[in-house]
């Protein structure tokens, strides 16, 4: 790198899409039209290195299939997505599995993802003994390393998955996704079904270990306080598409979307007897199989004009750092104060 020359982004996602066929029969099908279920349609952002973004929305917005093609669980129907610099979808075979060790993954259910037929040892010695980095000697001295980092200790070792809290179950999750020292750490609602108390404490250790371990992280939550609390910027996605991109801080104080506003409209308040408006918004999410003509959110939008039901907005740069697929991205801040109870929830 040249003298004075900044860093470029360590993850670059361009026009991310993945579209599910529908194995349903019908007329479509007659007709030789195939149905698809549009999960994701052209998401485009960037992640700094140890910086931490999330991606929130509410369910079947597109978020986890996001974060499962960053990690090369599914494979993109298309769009580009480059890691420190290179191609990550050009990789296959023995370059993916190699690269691999740089994307690690943190699941939301630790139960599931964790075998339930293998010792803590052999879950967190998994990633280590399949890619051949460390001595077998030397294993369960890199293990127990591993658990201490988690807030585990030696005598976890021979204990099995349903021996644990559902936080001791995240922390172990997490154990195996550090072994490789991954550079980036997509994080898939990882706390969403833990209790508030242990969710404190999963967010605590998660900031923690990002700050040691100089990691980046794709934090995806439909939980905004979690997302305040973890994360440096933020993406809005809703209906497969990110509206609007931003730090989380300002994305909070000033939305630059309707449906920010409506998410965060409709977040609960910490003080119980104080009344607060509420956005409400009309009408059902789209289906992904027939996405709405024009923005993809003016069927609810409250403040859509006759433009929004023809004209797609594009994700435009405003402030700096800030970005909104609006057309009419000042009408939403003032959005908060004069609605009524809200539908959706964050």
């Amino acid at each position: 790198m040249r003298d004075g020359a900044m860093p470029g982004p360590l993850l670059v996602v361009e026009g991310l899409r993945k579209d599910f066929p529908l194995r349903r029969r019908g007329l479509g099908s007659v007709l030789g039209r195939r149905r698809f279920v549009h999960a994701v349609n052209g998401v485009s952002f960037a992640i700094g290195a140890e910086e931490t973004f999330a991606i929130v929305g509410e369910s079947g917005s597109g978020k986890s299939t996001t974060g499962r093609m960053i990690a090369r669980l599914i494979e993109p129907t298309a769009g580009r997505i480059m890691f420190d610099g290179a191609d990550w979808l050009a990789l296959h075979g023995r370059a993916l599995r190699q690269a691999r060790r740089q994307v690690q993954m943190m699941f939301q259910n630790p139960f599931n993802s964790l075998d339930p037929r293998w010792s803590v040892e052999r879950i967190v010695a998994e990633p280590l003994v399949a890619h051949r980095i460390v001595p077998p000697r030397q294993m369960r001295d890199r293990v127990v390393e591993l658990l201490h980092a988690v807030g585990l200790a030696s005598q976890h070792l021979q204990r099995y998955p349903h021996q644990f809290s559902g936080g001791q179950r995240q922390r172990i999750g997490l154990a195996r996704a550090l072994a490789l020292q991954p550079r980036l750490l997509v994080a898939d609602e990882p706390v969403s079904a833990l209790d508030v108390s242990v969710q404190a404490q999963v967010l605590t250790l998660l900031r923690e270990i990002r700050r040691r371990h100089r990691l980046s992280m794709v934090f995806i939550s439909h939980d905004l306080s979690v997302v305040r609390y973890i994360s440096d910027r933020v993406g809005i996605m809703y209906l497969g598409e990110l509206v609007e991109i931003g730090p989380t801080a300002e994305v909070f104080r000033a939305p630059r979307h309707p449906y920010t506003a409506a998410l965060l409209a409709s977040a609960p308040r910490p003080e119980p007897g104080r009344r607060t408006s509420r956005l409400a918004l009309k009408g059902e999410i789209p289906s992904p199989t027939n996405l709405p003509q024009g923005c993809p959110f003016h069927p609810r939008c409250p403040v859509a004009e006759a433009r929004c039901t023809t004209e797609k907005p594009a994700l435009v740069a405003g402030a700096p750092g800030r970005s909104a697929a609006c057309h009419y991205p000042e009408r939403a801040p003032g959005l908060i104060a004069r609605g009524a109870p809200a539908q959706p929830r964050a």
